[in-house]
């Protein structure tokens, strides 16, 4: 996975916009620059310039990121990546596996809060008008869907994602074998088909894509092929957002832990990651 993540992370770097890009394609909004003005107190533009250059590049990697990591992370794990055009019975997926009694679907998200109420309902009318294409299909009356979030916690879900599930119990509330009340699936019956429903966030996705060890495993692969060992941040150094110091601390770590997977300097950046996959820290 690091040599394929690197890969595509390196061919993605190249597509970013560089000093030569076209101010009329960063999308800027003239309100956001001036109050961005006052709150760093510019007066030239030489120094706006050079914060909406990574602000553009922080948009775009976020828009491909989900997609790079679904090519990569699905096929390692016995999923196949779907192709997922417009107008279709497939548009709504990303992911799919067939089992020997079972069709396992995902449609994946890069984050917790991407969804409005318009986007829940599509998804709930997409898995009730394409269940039996999908059964047809793959020659199975037993399917699994996933809503699946790359990153977050349920707690940090606008709780739109869970909306598909009250979608569907809305539309379909006689055939409903699972209540999705007080819970993050739901299930029906229907036409000798059953489908189950499931909202998986952060964790509990990459748990159902690759078992228990899948979350450190993907984003060992992915420190590695990003972050090159190096010299660390000294221990006292004052961070300007006031608990990144307790997030990346690696001073519970034992100077005597070693592992060949990842080195010493590369755990800031695994803290730093895993705490978008949590509510709170704890030692």
């Amino acid at each position: 996975m690091e040599n394929q993540f690197r890969r595509k992370i390196d061919s993605h770097i190249t597509s970013l916009p560089e000093g030569d890009a076209q101010f009329q394609k960063f999308n800027t909004s003239p309100y956001v620059l001036l109050i961005h003005a006052r709150n760093r107190s510019y007066t030239r533009i030489s120094e706006i310039e050079n914060d909406i250059l990574p602000a553009k590049q922080f948009s775009s990697m976020e828009t491909s990121a989900g997609r790079m990591v679904e090519e990569v992370a699905l096929p390692v794990y016995g999923w196949e990546c779907v192709a997922s055009e417009m107008h279709t019975s497939n548009s709504a997926l990303d992911g799919r596996k067939i089992e020997q009694r079972l069709l396992r679907l995902a449609t994946l998200k890069s984050g917790p809060r991407c969804l409005n109420d318009e986007m829940s309902e599509n998804f709930a009318d997409a898995i009730l008008n394409h269940y039996r294409a999908w059964s047809q299909e793959a020659n199975r009356t037993r399917l699994d869907f996933t809503y699946g979030v790359l990153y977050g916690t349920p707690m940090t879900s606008n709780k739109k994602d869970w909306h598909i599930l009250r979608n569907i119990r809305e539309k379909r509330g006689g055939v409903l074998t699972v209540d999705p009340a007080d819970r993050w699936n739901c299930a029906f019956q229907e036409r000798g088909i059953s489908v189950d429903v499931t909202v998986r966030i952060g964790l509990d996705w990459w748990e159902h894509l690759g078992g228990p060890n899948c979350f450190i495993e993907v984003f060992s692969a992915l420190i590695r092929a990003c972050i090159a060992p190096g010299t660390p941040d000294p221990a006292a150094h004052q961070y300007v957002i006031a608990d990144l110091h307790d997030i990346v601390s690696t001073a519970s770590v034992g100077r005597d832990y070693n592992v060949s997977l990842l080195q010493r300097s590369q755990l800031p950046w695994l803290f730093l990651i895993a705490r978008h996959f949590c509510d709170e820290l704890a030692e």
